[in-house]
């Protein structure tokens, strides 16, 4: 039986060069894999004939000679991202069966381009294997708030992938896929690394077009690339990054970059900034020896710790808890059963139907934080709540300026804990506090990954939060593969895989 699971987006990519597999051959085996478990929970939607397609088209621009390095290769995207070939739910009833007239440009750029959408980008050639489970609307820490089915850990089943993106983390742990989309509201794409021991990157706001995107909170969503590697990360965001101004006025109006041009890098005088908020009280023991010994390694490869201070880093939770929520609030309010989605069945006049469709249509949490938003941006409690958590989101901004002045980098864990059991997180506010370490840098805008750095409690991975200043991503890969190359964290594979 082929071990075509065990090789990185790289590998994939050089077998294919080499005529070892064929595009075809390669979607047929991960879709094998991706069908044979379904107790993971990782997937929410696979139409192998459409795949399989996509697959042949690419054999064909590679027989053509007019494939990128990454065409052929299989890739599976969070179902937060519109396709015309998958359904969209975004893991809620609200959108159910909901199918797109279009692909996000996420999607199109990695996918087959979308110039028959008006766009002007051929795409990568990757074959979608399908589409990925995540929290409703990406809120949540653990995919435990998927409409359709809770999400596994390969390396525990008995505890979360993470979240939002957990399906993403699970799949590629899982080796169901060599490589994901993933998007990070606030921690999204590197909590979900971080616990299934996967590598993945959120690059600055606005880097990669967030045009397609089912919105959340529209200041701080973006997408970004999961897979095993550094390199992979590298290769798959260089093709996903480039201006969209068109079709998302917050996209920055900058060219595509080549993030692979300095992997191989020296690190010799990197500055790694420690925060000391990061390595305080409500930080688990196993997971802060994983992160020391991590720095020591980092040190050996020739970089320099540095101590510095984040003082309002503590404050972004409650911060982020208001602005997000606020921004959730206004953005699914377009979704009442008039123009599309679910709508209520039975209902008496047009108030009836918005509120049995709103009721009927979205899950707790959703529906905890829609009121949340709500209630802040009411009159009386906007300036109280909203504005100062703005105000303070500004200093939190300005800390990491000072900051980035003594160092290159900055580094610390991503949770304070390993992945929790499923179903252990009964309280909202105790779900809230797993991203306490990956908030600071998503209201900052700055560009954060993770990637595997060791093992804590219960055998479970442990995550190295690495984050840069803006556009500083091709840095933070540079890092995070100069570590990979010198230790072997990152190829540890869940048993039974």
């Amino acid at each position: 039986m082929s071990d075509f699971h065990q090789s990185t987006v790289a590998g994939l990519s050089q077998m294919l060069d080499r005529k070892e597999a064929s595009a075809v051959e390669l979607a047929q085996h991960f879709l094998q894999r991706s069908q044979a478990r379904p107790d993971l929970g990782a997937y929410l939607s696979i139409d192998p004939e459409t795949t399989l397609a996509q697959a042949r088209a690419a054999d064909a621009r590679r027989a053509a000679g007019t494939a990128t390095p990454l065409t052929g290769v299989p890739i599976a995207h969070k179902d937060i991202f519109v396709t015309r070939e998958w359904p969209t739910t975004a893991a809620s009833r609200m959108l159910e069966n909901y199918r797109s007239p279009f692909d996000a440009t996420v999607v199109a750029r990695l996918g087959f381009g979308n110039r028959d959408q008006g766009g002007q980008d051929d795409g990568a050639g990757m074959v979608t294997l399908g589409k990925l489970n995540c929290d409703e609307f990406a809120m949540g820490s653990g995919t435990e708030n998927s409409a359709y089915a809770k999400a596994h850990n390969p390396w525990d089943v008995t505890r979360v992938p993470g979240g939002s993106s957990g399906g993403s983390s699970a799949a590629i742990a899982a080796r169901l896929a060599p490589a994901a989309t993933g998007t990070d509201t606030g921690g999204s794409i590197r909590q979900p690394s971080a616990f299934c021991g996967v590598t993945g990157i959120k690059p600055t706001y606005g880097r990669a077009s967030r045009y397609g995107m089912v919105a959340f909170a529209s200041s701080l969503d973006q997408a970004g690339p999961m897979a095993r590697t550094a390199e992979d990360c590298a290769l798959l965001l260089s093709a996903m990054c480039g201006g969209d101004a068109l079709r998302d006025s917050t996209s920055l109006d900058l060219p595509a970059e080549d993030y692979t041009r300095s992997l191989g890098q020296s690190l010799e005088g990197l500055r790694i900034g420690v925060p000391r908020e990061f390595l305080g009280d409500g930080l688990q023991d196993d997971v802060r020896q994983a992160i020391e010994a991590a720095l020591a390694e980092y040190e050996r490869l020739g970089a320099r710790r540095v101590d510095i201070s984040l003082p309002h880093a503590p404050l972004a939770i409650p911060v982020y808890y208001i602005i997000a929520p606020a921004e959730a609030s206004s953005n699914l309010s377009r979704f009442d059963g008039v123009k599309f989605g679910h709508r209520a069945a039975a209902y008496t006049d047009l108030g009836d139907m918005y509120e049995k469709t709103r009721s009927e249509g979205f899950g707790p949490e959703v529906k905890r934080r829609i009121l949340t938003g709500t209630y802040v941006l009411s009159h009386g409690y906007y300036d109280a709540y909203y504005l100062k958590a703005q105000q303070i989101r500004r200093l939190i901004a300005n800390e990491f300026q000072q900051a980035f002045t003594q160092c290159d980098v900055i580094a610390g864990p991503v949770a304070p804990s390993v992945a929790w059991k499923i179903g252990a997180e009964k309280d909202a506010l105790a779900d809230y506090l797993a991203d306490i370490y990956t908030l600071p840098a998503s209201l900052a805008g700055l560009p954060g990954m993770s990637h595997p750095v060791g093992f804590g409690e219960g055998g479970m991975p442990v995550g190295l939060q690495l984050i840069g200043n803006y556009l500083q991503e091709a840095r933070l890969l540079q890092a995070a593969n100069r570590f990979q190359q010198a230790t072997d964290w990152h190829a540890r594979t869940p048993a039974g895989i």
